[in-house]
């Protein structure tokens, strides 16, 4: 059978190679979607030439997809929805985007899990906090909230689990993808950074700087913080000159960008990941969390003995909050006279009350607020109780005691501690500079966000929460590499930088 072929004069109008012809395609798709779109007075069709080719190429390729998360994380905006419910925009969308993707990537067989990821004592820990936090949501106060919550955990471990797992095949790749989510941060603090300059870096302007980008200055010091172990170890296995230089630029930044925030919480954890980093090193990992452990189950009998924690309820008359005068809130801060932290202990209070309520199940993820209201102590509010941004508790440890009862904390706890004690076991093994700074610089800024929690709960937080699941999947990558011979690792490296 003959095939067929286009009259000679028509094959010398068709395009001389496959780009011209995509651009002409686009050329055309642009045209007559345009004209139906003044025709007929619809102007959504002026998306279909642009949304057409993304789809094409997410067919083809869906990491760019990922990799564009990453990017969007540094701009993204938290948008209240009806019944108490919210959404951060880009990236959820785009989470949602990477977790249709990989589903349907593990539904064709397009991907292949091995059982060695699914067996690792993290990728366990992690499902099994889920599985419970789907428990407690079948008793919840507010199952709705709490439904959303596991959607939204769901669209979180997917996206920063596994897709980071499997982008990431090579210690080149973490920096990759470490570089993209800098490079937006890098921007947005930037443009902060010019806002605030404009007041004078002042205390009382921090606040207004960071919009609408960040929250609040917390976050935005946070995200600096978590990022600043990773700016400095790149810079460390960077290759060229000027990748040094960058990385270096974006270190200092982000330090600049930290001490200028007046985020006590970011600051000190950022001064104590060199502790940590010589607690990994002289193996102090296992004595510091024992220590721990035993000084908070020291704190809760001596709190709880007679009710002594009424003892430390707040002057509801002399806690102030000194909003142009940072030196004052420091002082006001170990003086127990600081608002911000007296509100604290008002909602630690609290949540230490739901927690005898519901001790197994809690209340249900996501339902903190305004559930605690009904469990206050009147001698510990302060001028700022009413809470009209509807935050949770300062502690995530606490946070989880309240909504997902102890089996949900503990469960968290043991996460960390497993995850610790093993970034201190691949320092030790990592005999390649390489994977080194990698652990260093993944396991620094772990820390760093597990500090935090303490004093706020930030992994639910799309800009943090994030890079708390990717240092996790770093881990245990890393776990894979060191068990690999040097020259094979060096060559698969040499390889992925050609």
């Amino acid at each position: 059978m003959n095939r067929l072929t286009l009259p000679a004069a028509w094959r010398r109008h068709l395009p001389a190679d496959a780009q011209t012809g995509l651009y002409a395609a686009f050329v055309g798709l642009l045209l007559v979607c345009g004209s139906i779109a003044l025709l007929a007075d619809v102007p959504g069709w002026w998306l279909v030439p642009f949304v057409v080719p993304a789809a094409v190429a997410l067919l083809h390729d869906w990491r760019w997809a990922y990799y564009l998360l990453l990017f969007s994380l540094a701009f993204s905006h938290e948008i209240h929805l009806p019944n108490g419910l919210s959404t951060d925009i880009p990236s959820e969308p785009l989470m949602l985007l990477v977790t249709g993707c990989c589903l349907a990537a593990l539904i064709s067989g397009a991907i292949r899990l091995p059982r060695r990821l699914l067996a690792h004592p993290l990728v366990l820990l992690v499902i099994l906090a889920w599985l419970w936090a789907a428990t407690s949501m079948l008793v919840s106060v507010d199952t709705l909230k709490s439904v959303k919550y596991l959607l939204a955990k769901t669209w979180y471990l997917i996206p920063f689990g596994l897709v980071t797992w499997l982008v990431v095949q090579r210690p080149a790749h973490v920096w990759r993808v470490v570089g993209c989510y800098t490079l937006g941060v890098a921007l947005s603090t930037l443009y902060s950074v010019v806002r605030h300059a404009g007041s004078g870096f002042t205390f009382d302007t921090i606040h207004d700087a960071v919009q609408p980008f960040y929250r609040n200055h917390v976050i935005y010091a946070a995200t600096l913080a978590l990022l600043i172990p990773y700016a400095w170890y790149a810079a460390r296995a960077a290759h060229t000159r000027w990748g040094r230089r960058l990385w270096l630029g974006a270190f200092w930044l982000f330090m600049f960008g930290v001490f200028t925030s007046y985020t006590r919480a970011s600051i000190l954890a950022v001064v104590l990941s060199v502790g940590f980093y010589y607690i990994i090193r002289w193996r102090l990992t296992r004595l510091v969390l024992i220590g721990s452990a035993l000084a908070t189950l020291l704190a809760v009998v001596y709190f709880v003995q007679q009710n002594k924690y009424l003892l430390y309820a707040p002057d509801y008359e002399k806690t102030v909050f000194y909003g142009d005068n940072f030196e004052k809130h420091l002082e006001a801060t170990y003086k127990l006279e600081d608002v911000s932290g007296m509100e604290r202990l008002y909602r630690w209070v609290a949540a230490a009350r739901m927690f005898h309520d519901k001790p197994i199940t809690g209340t249900g993820p996501s339902t903190f607020y305004p559930e605690y209201k009904h469990y206050t102590v009147k001698s510990f509010r302060t001028y700022v109780s009413d809470n009209p941004e509807r935050s949770t508790t300062h502690n995530y440890f606490l946070l989880l005691l309240a909504e997902q009862g102890l089996p949900g904390l503990l469960l968290f706890v043991l996460l960390l501690s497993t995850a610790l004690l093993l970034i201190e076991r691949l320092y030790h093994q990592s005999a390649a500079p390489a994977l080194r700074n990698i652990v260093l610089a993944a396991g620094l800024s772990f820390y760093i966000i597990v500090f935090h929690l303490l004093l706020n709960e930030l992994v639910e937080v799309d800009k943090i929460g994030s890079f708390f699941f990717i240092a996790l999947v770093i881990l245990i990558r890393v776990q894979e590499w060191v068990s690999q011979p040097a020259a094979s690792l060096l060559e698969e490296e040499a390889a992925a930088r050609i």
